[in-house]
């Protein structure tokens, strides 16, 4: 498998060409934007990792030539990893035909199990509205309702259940859901996921007969209209 990291910072650019390689994928790394972006279209990869800010043309710029028709590339799966952590960053990546969003700083191994998993079950996009059971989250409106019921929910709240809405019937593990809603690594005396889980529950499962958030044993939680195997309510 072969992957182009288009990356600026010299450090990164290398650490990532470095560790990619020892991961067993052939790499090629670029600088800038323009050249990238000449690379992605010279030559058959399998993935690119794209930063947003780049010099010559940015991450943004790339994404829109890298999918148009009629290249020949449309298919290469691209993962943006950026220092852009908004949620309005996150949209515009996904909604320009990204296939996964990681915020720097960033978990090597998690980059790598993102990596593999692209490369395995194909390009996998965001979408704009979800719908799970009687559950429906539209990311671009920032608006959930369950049974038709509008659900108001903080920001954190959000980032959390899109987490777990995008990637349902995936046992999450709390490292995972710590790193990709607040950008920090787990530390196991923290409780923050499990308070956020808890609240988030109160509004999204308890009102309603069914509940979607599941707790799975020794890893973390799952989300879905069935309970994933080895999940506890």
């Amino acid at each position: 498998m072969k992957i182009l990291v288009i990356e600026d910072d010299p450090k990164t650019g290398d650490y990532l060409k470095k560790g990619l390689r020892e991961s067993g994928y052939a790499v090629d790394l670029s600088r800038t934007g323009t050249d990238g972006l000449q690379m992605a279209m010279s030559h058959d990869y399998d993935l690119v990792v794209l930063d947003v800010t780049l010099p010559g043309i940015d991450g943004w710029q790339i994404m829109p030539t890298l999918r148009s028709k009629g290249n020949g590339r449309g298919d290469t799966r691209v993962l943006f990893l950026t220092a852009r952590d908004q949620l309005s960053d996150r949209i515009r990546g996904l909604e320009l035909g990204a296939d996964d969003y990681l915020v720097k700083p960033f978990s090597f191994t998690e980059l790598v199990l993102r990596i593999r998993t692209l490369l395995k079950r194909g390009a996998v996009r965001d979408a704009d509205v979800y719908e799970v059971a009687d559950l429906k989250l539209d990311v671009l409106r920032r608006k959930v309702t369950r049974e038709g019921t509008e659900i108001a929910l903080t920001n954190k709240e959000f980032l959390l259940l899109h987490l777990l809405v995008r990637r349902q019937g995936e046992a999450l593990s709390r490292t995972l859901i710590a790193s990709e809603v607040w950008n920090m690594n787990f530390d196991s005396d923290t409780n923050v996921v499990d308070v956020a889980i808890k609240r988030l529950r109160a509004k999204v499962d308890r009102p309603f007969a069914t509940p979607l958030i599941h707790t799975v044993r020794s890893i973390g939680y799952a989300f879905g209209d069935v309970a994933a195997e080895g999940a506890a309510e």
